[in-house]
């Protein structure tokens, strides 16, 4: 036993002496972040209800006379456009889901933009947030590396079947 502890001793003291003796950086090659830039996006989400926003999951309420189902679960898989319009261009689609949690229609939502054609193209960004009024931009990927920001959003229609939202997006990335 006391062998044993001994030994164990000895492991500690070498192990805590590799680690303050070791470096992280290179003397002789310094570290040199790469600078944040700000990018400002502009884009319209368009969702068609039962299409490409379905619900999963519902609680099992009754005195729900809201037309925004309470305590609900969406999967979401709309197309981003450059416009507003239905046959405008498709740059990316967002994926993701929201939780219809309050009484006043707010939601809490995890989304992804994900860019398939021009400049961010395999890029995307990851938002996290409790709806208005804006929601905040966690991370991203691609050219969005470590994004962080927020998206502002403002309806541009909603009716029984469609909802158009247009999104004013800043982001700070490297």
């Amino acid at each position: 036993m006391r062998g044993t502890l001994v030994l164990s001793w000895i492991l500690i003291i070498c192990l805590s002496q590799v680690a303050v003796q070791s470096e992280y950086y290179s003397k002789t090659r310094p570290y040199h972040p790469k600078p944040a830039k700000e990018t400002n996006l502009h884009f319209f989400m368009h969702e068609h209800t039962g299409v490409t926003a379905v619900v999963v999951a519902q609680a099992n309420i009754t005195s729900n006379s809201s037309s925004v189902p309470f305590a609900s679960l969406v999967a979401v898989n709309d197309p981003l456009r450059t416009g507003p319009e239905p046959d405008s261009k498709v740059i990316g689609n967002v994926q993701g889901i929201a939780l219809l949690a309050g009484l006043n229609a707010s939601s809490t939502q995890y989304i992804d933009f994900g860019f398939n054609n021009g400049k961010f193209n395999g890029s995307s960004l990851s938002v996290f947030s409790r709806g208005e009024p804006g929601l905040a931009v966690v991370g991203g990927r691609g050219r969005f590396m470590m994004a962080r920001g927020v998206a502002l959003f403002n309806p541009i229609l909603i009716n029984a079947t469609n909802v158009i939202i247009e999104f004013n997006v800043t982001v700070v990335h490297y």
